[in-house]
């Protein structure tokens, strides 16, 4: 078996952070978030859903929770340090890679012009304890298909250009391994853990015991490769574009 060389972060300051639901960025990379904003990096989100399917109480209704929800993962972001979150609006437990969500998440990348983009994976785990959401996989192969080529290319939405949004190019992307044993980077999360724990606790909706949620994440949560050598780490698959 060929060892991955290792590798690592180049230079960066604007971050946005795609995934499909409220509660999505926290699980998958609330540390590395804190991480990055107590260092003075700018952060961003993007969340394609409304998550308005999110609940298995039947006194709910959709549009009550994507009030609810929508006010949780603004309150998460104030305990981390987000500056901006977009919501898309789009319909939980139905997102596809179309052409329209494409040209929705290249807008907002042509917005905020980020150095770094974190996003979800775009596979389904073969192996491993969990199973991926269909929204998570929908809104990372569409987020990789918006990074290249929709946002770079001139023409690819003319629409974007009417708009004022010019080209942009993303250089590097972390894409969430949670789950899996398919890192290749991790960000140490060692000294901000409990800042995910307490930006995790705002999903009151989502989360029936927070206590055992905060000990498990303390426990080391999806880690299944603990050989990073931290106390806390978020995994990734680490993509370098070429300009």
């Amino acid at each position: 078996m060929v060892q991955e060389e290792k590798v690592e972060l180049g230079e960066f300051e604007n971050v946005l952070l795609i995934a499909a639901h409220p509660d999505d960025p926290e699980f998958m990379a609330g540390g590395t978030v804190a991480k990055f904003a107590s260092e003075g990096k700018t952060i961003n989100y993007v969340l394609c859903t409304n998550g308005n399917k999110g609940s298995s109480d039947p006194e709910m209704t959709p549009d009550r929770l994507v009030v609810i929800r929508e006010g949780e993962q603004r309150s998460a972001c104030d305990v981390l340090g987000v500056k901006e979150i977009r919501f898309l609006g789009y319909e939980d437990g139905a997102l596809r890679n179309t052409l329209e969500l494409r040209m929705d998440i290249a807008r907002e990348i042509r917005r905020f012009q980020p150095d770094l983009i974190i996003c979800q994976s775009p596979h389904r785990p073969m192996g491993g304890r969990f199973l991926s959401h269909s929204d998570h996989r929908a809104a990372g192969d569409t987020a990789m298909d918006a990074i290249y080529p929709s946002s770079r290319d001139y023409h690819a939405f003319p629409q974007l250009i009417e708009e004022g949004f010019m080209p942009h190019k993303t250089l590097q992307v972390l894409v969430g391994m949670g789950g899996t044993d398919q890192a290749n980077i991790w960000i140490d999360t060692s000294e901000v853990i409990e800042t995910k724990i307490n930006a995790l606790r705002e999903h009151k909706s989502q989360i029936q015991d927070m206590e055992a949620m905060a000990e498990r994440i303390r426990a080391g949560g999806f880690d299944l490769n603990p050989t990073h050598g931290f106390k806390h780490a978020e995994g990734f698959r680490y993509i370098q574009l070429g300009n």
